[in-house]
């Protein structure tokens, strides 16, 4: 052939090369493991993807990445009970892409956690001594026609070599050599010795160390009002008595408390007759303006005294009328022993007492600078009253301070706020417990190790 007859190569040539490699793999496979490891790992050849499952018989046969499956893991146990429901509710005719949305809800809830958003249930034939499973790929971004049917004609090949293979009872062996037969017989002793019970019992030992688990922390909390409305001191004053008692149900514009109006009250009073005396002097000028030309030029300079004291008058008259605070919403008031409040002097803006909805509350927790770990925004936080710790409340974070702040106790601690889940009805204002606050999935090694490690950098100065 010469050079000018060769044609570039397509996708649509790479996609049939790919598919006939994958069927020459199958055939050549030695045991059903190797068959199953081609069908998770190199169909990655066909379709680009980032998991794959194999059910086969109601278990997880093989994933992808891993060279045997740990049955009791929690990732297994979940895509068990998903491989369950879509053999359920799914035709085994043809492929389907699968989301979250088509899970039950508390398989979908942790779909985020373990699969891609996008997948593809994949059936494979079950006729015969074909396996009755499927295959679930999951990626990021949507499969498109040409790769589902690509993948559902794999299936199908790869199924009729694991129905011969079934059949006939004869995986492919390699014989003929001495070295072979050596090999042969070196793999046995050394599966025999693999079957030791000490053998697997260090083995799962040294495996669980790696084992997926959640690094949680725990912190003190409690329960907090939710966007409440803050009560402040409107004027310069002391206050003179207190209408309401802490945790008092209160409506909106029922009077909370009133400063002492006697400064005020005086001030009012000179200012009134500071202005009903110009009043009078400018009255007298205005009569004497009609002869006097004297008179009249000082017109304009009384008329501005009566405005400034008019504006005097005005601002004292508002401060009298501040000086009784009323509730800005219907709530509970929350504030402290009220004997401390009366005759306490205040300076404008001074936070007095909180107006809250009992019910609408949040989670506040004080994070030690010791169980920072990493926490996302919307990480799962449980809470454990103090007075009912066998009903936890399920919330979710949204706030965590950048920085420690200095707590009563002497110690520094983070501040974090989460959002309750649904509407709890022990939940109200002033419940005290502990959250437990979950990071993101670390080694069991990492998990048990953490404090230890950090306690012992601490004390050696490392």
């Amino acid at each position: 052939m010469m050079l000018d007859d060769v044609r570039p190569v397509n996708a649509e040539t790479e996609a049939l090369a790919a598919l006939l490699h994958l069927g020459k793999r199958a055939r050549q496979a030695r045991d059903r493991a190797e068959l199953g490891f081609i069908l998770v790992n190199e169909t990655h050849g066909l379709a680009p993807y980032r998991q794959a499952a194999l059910w086969l018989d109601g278990r997880v046969h093989a994933l992808s990445g891993v060279v045997s499956v740990e049955a009791n893991i929690p990732y297994v146990q979940w895509l068990e009970a998903i491989f369950r429901h879509l053999d359920r509710t799914q035709s085994r005719e043809s492929p389907r892409s699968i989301e979250a949305g088509d899970l039950p809800a508390d398989g979908a809830a942790q779909w985020g956690e373990w699969l891609p958003p996008e997948a593809l249930w994949l059936p494979l034939p079950s006729s015969g001594k074909a396996p009755d499973g499927a295959l679930l790929l999951a990626r990021n971004h949507p499969w498109t026609l040409a790769e589902v049917d690509l993948v559902a004609e794999w299936a199908a090949i790869w199924g009729h070599a694991w129905a011969l293979h079934q059949r006939t009872g004869l995986w492919r062996r390699h014989s003929g050599s001495g070295d072979e037969r050596q090999s042969e017989t070196v793999r046995g002793r050394l599966s025999r010795w693999a079957r030791s019970w000490k053998l697997w019992a260090v083995a799962a030992a040294f495996c669980s160390l790696f084992l997926p688990v959640k690094l949680t922390v725990l912190a003190p909390a409690e329960l907090v009002p939710l966007a409440p409305s803050i009560v402040r001191s409107p004027l310069d004053g002391v206050i003179d008595s207190i209408a309401v008692t802490p945790g008092q149900r209160v409506k909106a514009n029922d009077p909370l408390f009133t400063f002492d109006r006697t400064s005020i009250a005086g001030k009012l009073l000179i200012a009134e007759k500071a202005l009903d005396t110009v009043r009078t002097e400018y009255r007298q000028r205005a009569q004497q303006a009609l002869f006097d030309e004297q008179s009249k030029s000082h017109l304009a300079v009384l008329q501005g005294q009566v405005a400034e004291k008019s504006v005097e008058v005005d601002y004292l008259r508002s401060l009298e009328s501040r000086s009784i605070v009323t509730a800005p919403r219907d709530g509970i008031a929350l504030f402290d022993d009220p004997t401390e409040w009366i005759g306490r002097p205040l300076v404008t803006g001074e936070r007095v007492m909180m107006v809250a909805d009992e019910k609408q509350v949040e989670v506040e927790a004080w994070l030690a600078p010791a169980n920072a770990v990493p926490l996302p925004s919307g990480a799962p936080v449980t809470l454990y009253l103090n007075a009912d710790p066998l009903q936890p409340l399920s919330a979710s974070l949204h706030y965590i301070a950048h920085e420690a702040v200095r707590r009563p106790d002497g110690h520094y601690a983070y501040r974090v706020r989460a959002t309750l889940m649904g509407e709890p009805q022990t939940a109200r204002t002033g419940l005290k417990g502990t959250a437990k606050l979950e990071g993101e999935r670390v080694p069991l090694v990492y998990w048990a190790l953490r404090r230890p490690f950090a306690d012992a950098r601490a004390w050696l100065g490392l």
